[in-house]
């Protein structure tokens, strides 16, 4: 496994975000203060940390409207379908539905966005043949 990524990112609410990421996305916590919460994210080290943020712009990819910025992880095939579904289970509005992106072209991959209860765009994403992540 590669090593694990950090990202710091805004929050408008922080009970919001606990929320969030604990139950539905399944999220465990680590280290928090009044101010930030670290959350073990698919075995990556996220900080929502309680601060204003900028509206995002979007660019177009394979027909949607990709907002940017945005982050995620790559998963499993059958571990992004479990999520798609405990996802919709939740309720969560998507901003680009579970969808094939790039059906039978190098790259293939199924993918979904939706936002974060404080408008941070997260995208998750599986490959069939994970040896396409960086196929051209």
């Amino acid at each position: 496994m590669p090593a694990p990524f950090h990202l710091a990112f805004s929050v408008s609410d922080l009970q919001a975000a606990r929320r969030f990421y604990v139950d539905v996305l399944g999220c465990g916590v680590g280290r928090e203060s009044t101010r930030w919460i670290d959350f073990d994210f698919f075995g990556h080290q996220l900080v929502a940390h309680l601060a204003e943020q900028a509206a995002g712009a979007s660019n177009p990819v394979d027909g949607d409207d990709v907002p940017v910025p945005h982050f995620g992880v790559v998963l499993g095939w059958d571990d992004w379908h479990a999520l798609a579904e405990r996802l919709r289970a939740a309720g969560v509005s998507f901003v680009i539905p579970p969808k094939i992106r790039f059906a039978g072209q190098p790259g293939e991959q199924a993918t979904l966005f939706f936002r974060d209860p404080s408008g941070n765009a997260l995208e998750f994403k599986a490959f069939q043949d994970p040896g396409q992540l960086f196929a051209r």
